[in-house]
């Protein structure tokens, strides 16, 4: 049956859903809402441990590294059927997606050791690429590895690091060559978050979570057998992420948008019966449902893509554009439709509303500006000229 499912989705798709309408102990996490970014990672972790245990969340995932086979549509096919039968995607998901595979391609010792516990919700990582002064230039960054004998000696700090509030283990791009070598002298490597010589200081956003953190290391040592990726490879370890970064979170991230379409539409229909909505009300709705569609159709075909092994370039850069838009627009409407309640309510439903709507406002920023996206499809994708220059 693991065999059967692992070659053809759509059987999986079918088995999974069968198990997702069917098993009790998942209602616990069905329309559920947190008050601390604390509490929604570690129940969402806890559910990971639901689908682990039951084989689910292994397909995708290669069999060396605690999978079950199969490849990146099995993926999209969970992500798909866990929104669709009103489950959340667990947040550890969107950092798995990421990094995840530059692991399992670079270092697949360490996805072997460190990839099933990821799966099954006991650890989860963190991305640590930025830097106060390298922000979307990652060739400037500047946090220092030093090799000394079997291990790394680690000194600087990393700044916006997505989920480096509670991630077990980080993910950093660090320099191991001379600060004029540029991205020729990047490394990647693993580092434990607990470790000698590292503290964290979570960064509170707009809403108060703490989605993401700083990272400081003075003299932190980390064994050498961590560097996912040979010395200097880092910036083509990055590079390969990158694609999984653009193609799987915007799927990912689209699933859940029309998730929390769904209930919004059922929450203004319980809170409201009778009311008259503004009268662009259904207009704007149509308009949000639509532009995840395009977001769906054009990420279907990076997935798909993926899923055969070809690299994925620079017109992922399109599905982060979509799906930036698209979130924007959906909690807008959130906003404006759930009325007062949505800034005075005193409800986790309420506060999940607002903690998303600030969210929202940085979609067109992190994971590489919304310039810097359409300037990379104006320069690699379409081929246009460069503006003239006096």
């Amino acid at each position: 049956m693991t065999d059967a499912l692992a070659s053809d989705p759509a059987a999986y798709r079918t088995a999974l859903r069968a198990y997702l309408t069917g098993e009790p102990t998942l209602s616990a996490w069905r329309t559920k809402h947190y008050t601390t970014t604390e509490e929604r990672i570690a129940d969402h972790a806890a559910l990971m441990g639901e689908l682990y245990q039951a084989g689910w969340n292994r397909y995708g995932w290669p069999t060396s590294a605690g999978g079950l086979g199969g490849d990146e549509r099995h993926r999209a096919v969970l992500y798909d059927e866990l929104a669709a039968t009103d489950l959340p995607i667990p947040t550890p998901h969107l950092m798995l997606e990421t990094l995840g595979p530059p692991v399992v391609r670079f270092a697949p010792d360490l996805a072997a050791e460190y990839l099933p516990a990821y799966l099954r919700g006991k650890e989860w990582w963190g991305q640590g690429f930025s830097e106060p002064e390298a922000g979307s230039d990652l060739a400037a960054l500047r946090c220092r590895a030093r090799r000394e004998g079997d291990n790394y000696v680690l000194n600087g700090q990393k700044l916006w690091t997505s989920h480096g509030a509670t991630a077990t283990r980080l993910v950093c791009l660090v320099r191991t060559g001379t600060p004029e070598s540029r991205h020729r002298g990047l490394s990647m490597i693993m580092v434990d978050a607990e470790g000698t010589g590292i503290s964290r200081r979570p960064i509170a956003l707009a809403s108060g979570d703490n989605e993401l953190a700083e990272e400081f290391f003075d003299d932190a040592v980390v064994p050498a057998d961590r560097l996912i990726g040979a010395e200097g490879q880092g910036w083509a370890v990055a590079m390969y992420l990158l694609q999984y970064e653009r193609a799987m979170y915007a799927w990912m991230s689209a699933a859940e948008a029309f998730r929390r379409l769904r209930e919004l539409r059922d929450e203004l229909a319980a809170t409201n019966p009778g009311r008259t909505l503004p009268a662009d009300a259904a207009q704007r709705i149509a308009e949000c449902y639509s532009q995840l569609v395009t977001v769906r159709a054009r990420s279907a075909d990076t997935v798909r893509q993926l899923a055969t092994g070809a690299t994925v370039g620079p017109e992922a850069s399109v599905d982060k554009i979509l799906l930036a838009g698209a979130e924007i627009l959906l909690y807008d409407i959130g906003r404006d439709l759930l009325g007062p309640g949505f800034v005075f309510e005193d409800t986790a439903a309420a506060a999940q509303w607002r903690s998303e709507w600030w969210y929202s406002r940085s979609a067109t920023i992190l994971g590489g500006s919304a310039e810097v996206q359409r300037t990379i499809i104006a320069d690699h994708v379409l081929g246009l000229p460069r503006e003239a220059t006096k």
